[in-house]
């Protein structure tokens, strides 16, 4: 066996074992959900017994993983730049382990809409965070202060609207993948100024 693949299995082990203790589980816990022997579970995780594919796929899923997840080594592409819309105010970064979903920074300079057309509802979930000021969600016919270091997740079929109360505020958003398209949508055909500085369609 190659020093590589020596790493590799010694990794899978020791995230075995992480799992089941991560879940609160003993050796014979998991052991019983896998259908294995406690002896063999605990010959697995101390790497007195090979590593049998058949026996990772059936330990994967009773730690609700995946095998790739099992086996998975560091990529080396860790560090992700932003793509920059300077005009905007807007830092987006994508998820790579989740193709479709992506993390945008944007300062939040004006208040929300007044008037409810101009907010939007599509498909998806969002969440945010504020890291700076104070954001107000408009949400349906609701209205939430969200502060520094407060979050907000939602869905995004309802009508809704980001804007600033008191000054600029400055705010993280995860958009799932169809909150994205959503949002792209809108962008295609109605972005403007108000867009970027309201939040109501970011």
């Amino acid at each position: 066996m190659t020093q590589e693949n020596g790493e590799l299995d010694s990794l899978v082990r020791k995230r075995i074992r992480a799992l089941r203790v991560a879940q609160g589980w003993s050796l014979e816990e998991l052991a019983a959900r896998a259908h294995l022997s406690q002896s063999s579970l605990s010959r697995i995780e101390n790497g007195k017994r090979r590593l049998a594919l058949d026996q990772l796929v059936t330990l994967a899923r009773a730690l609700d993983t995946t095998l790739d997840q099992l086996v998975e080594t560091a990529a080396d592409d860790v560090v992700i730049s932003p793509m920059i819309d300077a005009a905007r105010g807007l830092m987006r970064w994508s998820i790579k382990s989740e193709p479709g979903m992506s993390v945008m920074r944007q300062r939040v300079t004006q208040p929300p809409p007044d008037n409810p057309a101009r907010m939007r509802a599509h498909p998806g979930r969002e969440w945010l965070v504020v890291l700076s000021g104070t954001a107000i969600l408009m949400l349906g016919h609701q209205r939430f202060r969200v502060e520094t270091n407060q979050a907000a997740e939602f869905p995004t079929m309802l009508p809704h609207a980001i804007g600033a109360e008191g000054g600029p505020c400055e705010i993280l958003g995860i958009f799932d993948r169809d909150a994205r398209r959503g949002h792209q949508r809108d962008g295609e055909g109605e972005r403007n100024d108000d867009c970027a500085s309201n939040g109501s369609c970011a």
